[in-house]
Order: structure tokens, then C-alpha cells, then sequence
């Protein structure tokens, strides 16, 4: 017998802030995460599943028509013509009090979703499986749910269904947290998890997985995306197979250039690195955010107009590299190769500057200071630069060291240009 295990589907998800420049995929890009349904259910019919298990967050709720849940419809709808049964969850995205819309279209006789009232065991007739799982009834739910699961069904293979934190992850809210203990402590044979989305095996006596999202949604989710293909053997599992499943392929790419002479050497490097990452993404789009690093003289000539280097840099992309890759941002994290030091040493206006942001940057109370001083700034930031993946806070004392850091490598090698090695005017 084999089962598919899915979850964060997050049908339709909004990918703020990711089409901004002209030649960007626009469509696919916004039908990512469907093409990925269209995948998880090809894999089901050409694995020949037994079930499908959807642990939550199939919806991304703020529906703005039902065309969400008519197209989620239509996949489970193949899925019953093959005769392969669903059974899913609802998480903290699509809890059953954020997405009225869905209760009231009925889905195929194939799916059915687990209450949110109270843990219930649904048993796949004809398999000796019994699922046991609860859907969230609101979108913050602090309760260990899984401690209220069922007792395991004896003589029958035994899931568990449920969307959690599991003792905390960094950079996700406690939803629903248990711990391994609580789990191992049911019997059940396998742990279908969701909410976390990096794949995670937790455990393999019994299986306890997160198998990620479907479909990788900013730069902040990188890597192969997909479902977990799980084979039972004898009533017990024997292999958990990761299958990727996206469509888009999100990576950070870090590129080196400190070898670059100017601005558009460090194009080509930037270009080489990109085809290089691109022959690994097995013909999907790869959706990048590129950071170059390295104290390299291309500095100042990247620095003095970054948007303009990074114009010629989408320009290059799209030229030499099509449509295989999307050049979501750049980050300029190089550096100039004077000698800071001794810049810092000096006596004249050029030196009082360095030291000034020098001292700003290593003292967590100067920074507090500029943080207050900035904090209105902060407030009428316009909304797709406060939110999403990589939000700008202005009252963060790192976010603003990183940008003092900027304005150092930006302004003192213009401060600097056309002196004589000595620091002596040329």
C-alpha cells in the first residue's frame, strides 16, 4: 500500500511584491501553487495511492471569489475518478471560522475533512486504515490538540493527522504544540504533519514527518518543494520518499565578486552563477534572490547607482538566461577594498565620518537613539515595504546597522576617489 502525505498547500496564496519590473512571469508566478495541486494529484494517480492525507493550510483564506475552492474541487474530483480517497485537515490559514466560503460548497464524495468540533477517526473502508485528526476551529489555537487524539484502532494501520508547531519552530506561531512524547504516546503508526514548511522527518520509530510545503512562496523557502510518498509494507511503513512537486524553484544565490574589476564583470559573475544554479532546478523556473558579497574594486562602481547595476543585471538575465530564471532582488553586500582602519585614524572631515558611523554601528545605544528618531519614518512606510517576507523595520537595530553599513561602503570610497595612496589629496 502506498499514501501520499501533503501539506500548506496554500492554493492561491498572494505573492506580494514579486512581478514589479518589466518581463517579470507574471502568470506563473500568481498559478504557482495550482500547477503544484495539478502535480500532487498527477503523482497520486501515476503512484497509484491508496489515500491522500492534506494536513492543513489547503486554503490561504481572504478569498476574493470561490474560484479558490471550484479549482481545488476540480483536482479532488480527478482524484475520485481514480478512485483514491482524501482526507485533510484545516490549519491556522484555513480555519474553519477564516473561510466561510469553502463550507458552504460541498466537495467531492472522495474528501473528507476531520471536525473541528473534536479529534475524530475516519476509517478508508477496504484498507484497515483509520485516520485520526481535528481541523482548527479558529486561526489561533493553543491547544495540545493531539493529547486529545483517539486511541490507536488495534489490527488497523493508524494515523495521526494534524497541524502544529510541535515543541516550537523558529519563525512560526505555537499553534496546536505537542511534543514527540505525546505523539509516540498514541501508538499510531505514522504522524502526517503540516504547518511547518521545511521538510522535517521527526522521528522514524513511529514516522512523525512534516513533508514541507507544496510550493515554495518567497525567497525565504528555498529548495525542492513537494509531498511525501510513504510505501507500507506488512502493516508497518517502509519508506518515506520525498517527491518534488513545484513549479518554481526558489533559491538564495550567493555570488563572490571579489575578483570583479567593475560593474559589469560583476554582471557576468552574476550571469555564470545564475546558469549554473539554473541546471539544477530540472527545467522549473528558478526564482532567485542574489547576494554579492566580496571587498572588490566593482564596489564603487555598483554602489555609486544600484539600481542602475541591478537594471543592466535583470537586463543581462533576461537576455542570456530567458525564462528558466526570475530575478526576484538583489542585495549588495560588497565592499570596498580601502582600508577602513586607517580611514578611521585620519584626522580631516573624511576620518570624523568614518569614526562617527563606526561608533553608531557598535553601540547598541546609539542605535536605540536612531531608532527613536526614525520610528515616524517607520509608520508611513507604504505597505508592501512593511510587509511580507522581508519587511523593512526601521526601528530594528540590526536593519538599521545593515543600512549604516550600506552608507559606509557607499559614501566614503566617493569621499575617497582621487586621493594618492598616502590619504594625501591627488
Amino acid at each position: 500500500m502506498k499514501f501520499v502525505h501533503a501539506a500548506d498547500l496554500h492554493i492561491d496564496s498572494p505573492l506580494r511584491g514579486l512581478d514589479r519590473y518589466e518581463g517579470a512571469p507574471h502568470e506563473r508566478l500568481r498559478g504557482a501553487t495550482r500547477r503544484a495541486l495539478e502535480n500532487l494529484v498527477a503523482l497520486c494517480i501515476e503512484e497509484s495511492a491508496s489515500f491522500l492525507l492534506l494536513a492543513g493550510d489547503v486554503f490561504d483564506g481572504g478569498w476574493k471569489d470561490y474560484s479558490t475552492a471550484l479549482f481545488f474541487a476540480a483536482q479532488m474530483a480527478r482524484l475520485k475518478e481514480a478512485q483514491i480517497p482524501v482526507v485533510m485537515i484545516r490549519g491556522n490559514h484555513d480555519a474553519a471560522s477564516s473561510v466561510a466560503k469553502a463550507l458552504s460548497l460541498r466537495l467531492p464524495g472522495n474528501v473528507h475533512e476531520l471536525s473541528s468540533k473534536k479529534p475524530e477517526t475516519f476509517t478508508i473502508e477496504g484498507l484497515g486504515v483509520c485516520v485520526h485528526g481535528q481541523s482548527f476551529e479558529k486561526r489561533v489555537t493553543s491547544d495540545d490538540l493531539a493529547s486529545k487524539y483517539p486511541a490507536r484502532v488495534a489490527g488497523a494501520f493508524n494515523v495521526g493527522l494534524l497541524h502544529t508547531c510541535v515543541d516550537g519552530r523558529e519563525g512560526h506561531e505555537p499553534y496546536a504544540p505537542t511534543s514527540l512524547a505525546t505523539m509516540r504516546g498514541k501508538g499510531y503508526d505514522y504522524w502526517a504533519l503540516g504547518h511547518i514548511h521545511a521538510r522535517e522527518v521527526l522521528s522514524e520509530d513511529p514516522w512523525i514527518v512534516f513533508p514541507g510545503n507544496l510550493q515554495g512562496r518567497h525567497a525565504r523557502e528555498t529548495g525542492p518543494k513537494g509531498a511525501s510518498l510513504v510505501t507500507v509494507e506488512d502493516g508497518a511503513v517502509a519508506r518515506v520518499e520525498h517527491r518534488a512537486l513545484d513549479v518554481i524553484r526558489w533559491e538564495m544565490v550567493e555570488v563572490d565578486v571579489a575578483t570583479a574589476n567593475d560593474a559589469m564583470d560583476a554582471v557576468d559573475r552574476v550571469k555564470a552563477a545564475l546558469l549554473e544554479r539554473s541546471s539544477h532546478a530540472d527545467d522549473r523556473l528558478l526564482a532567485a534572490r542574489v547576494v554579492l558579497t566580496g571587498a572588490t574594486k566593482a564596489n564603487g562602481g555598483i554602489r555609486r547607482d544600484e539600481a542602475r547595476f541591478v537594471s543592466e543585471l535583470r537586463a543581462a538575465a533576461m537576455s542570456d538566461l530567458g525564462d528558466s530564471v526570475f530575478l526576484e532582488k538583489v542585495l549588495v553586500r560588497t565592499r570596498s577594498t580601502f582600508d577602513a582602519d586607517r580611514v578611521r585614524e585620519e584626522a580631516g572631515a573624511v576620518g570624523h565620518l568614518a569614526r562617527r558611523l563606526a561608533q553608531i554601528k557598535s553601540d547598541p545605544k546609539e542605535l536605540a537613539e536612531l531608532a527613536q528618531i526614525v520610528a515616524e519614518l517607520d509608520k508611513r512606510l507604504p505597505a508592501e515595504l512593511r510587509e511580507g517576507d522581508d519587511p523593512l523595520v526601521l526601528t530594528d537595530p540590526a536593519v538599521l546597522g545593515a543600512m549604516l553599513e550600506d552608507v559606509e561602503q557607499m559614501l566614503l570610497p566617493r569621499l575617497l576617489e582621487g586621493r594618492e595612496p598616502n590619504g594625501k589629496e591627488g
